[in-house]
């Protein structure tokens, strides 16, 4: 019933800069928290950026400075702008978010992903 769709991934140069979007659809009583995170090959799955219970951000430390996560909560939307890109930033991004539905229970939900490649 719901449903994460993303977009705005592509291949780069590095130092150019892209804007993934996630848009979140279906009987949303209330997103708790919603973010993105990124699995590179050969890596584990990591936190880029989220947004908290309580409204704040948190940024992993290798994208601070260059990475910002914005939401506009009247479309249930999440972006995440990201400059300076580097090689290291390629990877596959994933939209998160835990919800409640209604008439079901909190839960974590998952976009498809969206590929970012940073070439040299």
């Amino acid at each position: 019933q719901v449903q994460l769709v993303e977009s705005g991934g592509g291949l780069v140069q590095a130092g150019g800069s892209l804007r993934l979007s996630c848009a979140a659809s279906g009987n949303i009583f209330r997103i708790n928290t919603m973010g993105w995170y990124r699995q590179a090959p050969g890596k584990q799955r990591e936190l880029v950026a989220a947004f908290t219970s309580g409204g704040r951000t948190n940024y992993a430390d290798s994208v601070k400075g260059r990475f910002t996560i914005s939401r506009d909560n009247a479309n249930n939307t999440v972006y995440l702008q990201m400059n300076s890109l580097k090689p290291e930033d390629t990877a596959v991004y994933y939209c998160n978010a835990n919800l409640f539905v209604y008439g079901s229970s909190w839960s974590d939900y998952w976009g498809q992903g969206t590929q970012v490649t940073v070439s040299s």
